[in-house]
């Protein structure tokens, strides 16, 4: 009998290898480097509006994303989940199955913690953040790599660390202002008191 995550995955993966523009914006919101280049716009964006926030949040924001992706590969190997891509059958693989496990997605966890980091610092980012981090982790499992249930854990840790690192960067002061959001609802609130 097929488990639900099972169910889910064949049911989005179907879709899959019908040639197309789906097809197309799947593979390329699982690709990398794609990314690149917009998000060299964004640092450069962040640096011209806001030198003095930009020189200590895009520091802090590269160590909690290296540290977020290697914690992602560790888990991996002690999880030992196998991709759906190696151990189900007639499936859609566009971009190939992947050299390690499965659970959870690195993409999912490292889209969720750079969109919950910058949500945290600047809430107006989420209208553009959120819609790309969900974008990547369906692709994972529309391209064959990833099922449902990776992607969930990854956008969950993602965003719970994503969300704590931008949380206790606003708290320590270094970019020279107080939390201007509310932690527990993600909302523009007042500032907090000394």
């Amino acid at each position: 009998m097929m488990s639900w995550d099972e169910w889910i995955f064949r049911a989005i993966n179907r879709i899959a290898g019908q040639g197309g523009i789906l097809d197309w914006v799947m593979v390329e919101a699982s690709r990398t480097d794609d990314f690149f280049i917009p998000l060299l716009l964004a640092v450069g964006y962040w640096c011209w509006t806001n030198w003095r926030e930009a020189r200590i949040g895009l520091p802090a924001l590269g160590l909690l994303f290296g540290g977020v992706d290697f914690l992602g590969a560790q888990l991996k190997w002690v999880m030992k989940r196998p991709r759906p891509c190696q151990v189900l059958s007639h499936i859609h693989e566009l971009t190939g199955c992947g050299g390690t496990f499965s659970l959870p997605s690195n993409h999912a966890l490292n889209s969720a913690t750079i969109a919950a980091f910058l949500h945290m610092v600047y809430p107006r980012t989420g209208w553009v953040a959120w819609p790309l981090v969900a974008c990547i982790g369906i692709s994972r499992v529309y391209v064959g790599a990833h099922y449902v249930t990776d992607v969930l854990w990854g956008w969950g840790l993602g965003g719970v660390l994503g969300a704590g690192g931008g949380w206790l960067l606003l708290r320590s002061r270094l970019m020279g202002r107080q939390a201007a959001v509310d932690p527990v609802t993600l909302r523009d609130g007042p500032s907090y008191p000394d």
